[in-house]
């Protein structure tokens, strides 16, 4: 029998590490990055085009290469930094991988220019699959250009499987985003499509935060700092009240270096507790800085899990790095104990539910079906309960809530129903609300207790569907348009979803860098504050695609229904309780929210009898 293992070739060797190391352009951008830092740039350029589909371009004025390490740099396993086993755990620069630009090359058209300080000439490299087609003496600047061109052009399965140039950008922004963050003392610049992005000047890490993400960061960040013989931990986080409901604003760096850790997460979550809810995030930039020899970066070819020989340690310390700003800066509310506490949440109360009503217009649920105040109402009501109205129950009944028209409700499957939810429910009339939060309505068979927000989402959710699907969302204009700073991030994925947003009723331009201008919103939200609902619909979308796998359209309405329906504890008059009612049961599904919630139950006479005994 003959022989069947053999030796791969060279250039099916540095494909499969590719694979490894190069996983989509972000991968790219991400070495030639870090390859720039570690060469003591003090200002580096970043050019993208298509994506990084087309062109990924990475210039530095760092201290360059001669002829031969320029040669050397695209051989596999060959590396400036490590000579002997040890040298593995007491590594502190960032791209030493010694196949990071031979997997490059061996995927893509590679085109290098370098030139070491003090001599005359630089060196050009052209490189395709791996296979070197020019080595040349060159006129070139100080430092390195690196140009990747036509990524995975040789493993067009690969390229297939790239997402839209708008996802592909975002995780590109994101790399770029991190390692700004970790290099706040070195000057960046980024352009897309010959368009620039962001220009950072080299500074303090509270002025990086600012630039990358936007003004109104500023008022949030607390300085952050613990020390202790074996562990620094030194950065910002951002006050509770600026919390988000969406995760992607939060970073660790050990070593300058970033980390992906849910047990330090988990640390910072832990100091914020009886400060946030548990479905809030807060902002943080943390760099951790401890001996290489205590951490394993090699868990993971990206080297963004790490191992420590002493979690616990670690994680006291950051806890105790959190706990500390916030207590040192006055973030945890103070107690005053010279006040009367019961006192004062009486009267906060008492406050919250006579302004309650004028917080929001109900405009969705009017109609001119009552004539009657609610509070003439509310009196025949006790009247007749007390029995001192001779008034029949019919009479009273159509004096108090009007004529409701019958409804019909077809329901798509028995088991997405209640048997007990019928016509009965949409002809009933008999209906008041509890606490502003739940809707109490009498049936034949018992009662039915609706959940206002989530009835009111559900209402929402078919609406703006029905939008998005026929593109028929109506606007109303601003009369005092507001401008909405947002970050590369959001600003990318709102230009993704451009079109769909304006399908829903919002209508707004470009306004400077990551600016947009709101001139419109969906005419439904009257009296809602515009900037505010427009930052929680992307807020709201980031979450959702975070936590579950939907089409832009599925997304956006449910995020737009989530963010503008009705608030517990706002208080309804009796129209716009039926008015809600109806619309519910005029849904295709009344009886769950888009996610699954329930949007009422039912207690039969049954069941409530059954509570007596």
């Amino acid at each position: 029998m003959s022989d069947i293992i053999r030796l791969l070739p060279d250039s099916i060797a540095n494909q499969i590490a590719a694979g490894e190391v190069v996983q989509r352009p972000a991968s790219v951008v991400k070495e030639l990055l870090e390859n720039s830092i570690d060469a003591g740039a003090t200002k580096i350029q970043l050019f993208v085009k298509d994506a990084g589909k087309a062109v990924i371009q990475v210039i530095d004025n760092g201290k360059g290469m001669s002829e031969n390490d320029a040669r050397m740099s695209f051989e596999r396993h060959a590396t400036s930094k490590i000579s002997k086993s040890e040298d593995l755990f007491t590594i502190k620069t960032m791209g030493f991988r010694g196949e990071a630009l031979a997997s490059i090359a061996a995927v893509a058209r590679v085109e290098m220019k370098t030139r070491q300080t003090g001599e005359e000439l630089g060196h050009s490299l052209v490189i395709e699959a791996s296979e070197t087609k020019v080595s040349e003496p060159v006129a070139a600047p100080e430092g390195t250009s690196i140009c990747v061109k036509n990524l995975f052009y040789n493993v067009p399965a690969r390229r297939n499987f790239l997402k839209s140039n708008p996802v592909e950008m975002r995780h590109i922004i994101d790399e770029f985003q991190r390692v700004a963050l970790s290099n706040p003392e070195i000057g960046f610049s980024f352009h897309q499509n010959d368009m620039e992005v962001n220009q950072l000047e080299a500074g303090k890490l509270s002025k990086r935060i600012v630039s990358l993400y936007n003004k109104n960061y500023q008022q949030q960040l607390v300085p952050c700092l613990e020390e202790t013989p074996h562990v620094k931990v030194h950065g910002y986080i951002g006050k509770p009240e600026f919390a988000k409901k969406t995760r992607g604003e939060q970073f660790f760096f050990i070593n300058n270096r970033f980390i992906k850790n849910n047990y330090l997460n988990h640390a910072v979550s832990n100091a914020f507790q009886g400060l946030l809810s548990d479905d809030q995030y807060p902002f943080y930039v943390l760099f951790i800085e401890m001996d290489p020899k205590h951490i394993d970066i090699n868990v993971h070819p990206t080297k963004t899990e790490v191992k420590f020989d002493d979690e616990r340690t670690v994680y006291g310390v950051v806890r105790s790095a959190v706990r500390q700003a916030l207590g040192t800066h006055n973030v945890t509310p103070s107690i005053d104990f010279s006040a009367d506490v019961n006192f004062e949440a009486f009267t906060e109360v008492l406050k919250n539910e006579r302004n309650s009503s004028k917080e929001r217009d109900y405009g969705q649920f009017k109609s001119d079906k009552l004539d009657n105040s609610n509070l003439q109402n509310w009196e025949k009501l006790y009247d007749f309960a007390e029995g001192e109205s001779k008034v029949s129950q019919e009479q009273m009944d159509k004096e108090l809530f009007g004529n409701i028209p019958e409804k019909t409700v077809t329901i798509e499957s028995a088991a997405n129903t209640s048997p007990e939810v019928s016509n009965e429910a949409a002809e009933s009339s008999k209906s008041f609300q509890l606490h502003g939060k739940y809707i109490f309505r009498q049936l034949k068979s018992g009662m039915m207790i609706v959940d206002q927000k989530l009835a009111h989402e559900r209402i929402l959710y078919e609406r703006y569907l029905e939008m998005l699907q026929n593109e028929s969302g109506a606007s109303q204009h601003c009369l005092f348009p507001q401008t909405v700073d947002l970050s590369m991030a959001d600003f990318t994925l709102v230009s993704e979803l451009k079109d769909e947003i304006h399908a829903l009723g919002f209508v707004f331009d470009i306004f400077g860098k990551n600016s947009i201008i709101i001139n419109g919103i969906p005419s439904e939200l009257q009296g809602c504050n515009e900037k505010e609902i427009f930052e929680g619909l992307i807020e709201q979308f980031k979450r959702n695609k975070s936590e579950l796998s939907l089409s832009n359209t599925e997304n956006l309405a449910r995020a737009m229904s989530k963010r503008s329906a009705l608030k517990g504890g706002q208080h309804l008059e009796i129209r716009e309780i039926d008015s809600l009612i109806d619309q519910l049961f005029a849904c295709e599904q009344p009886n769950y929210t888009a996610d699954g919630q329930p949007t009422l139950v039912i207690l039969s006479l049954e069941k409530i009898a059954s509570l007596f005994n």
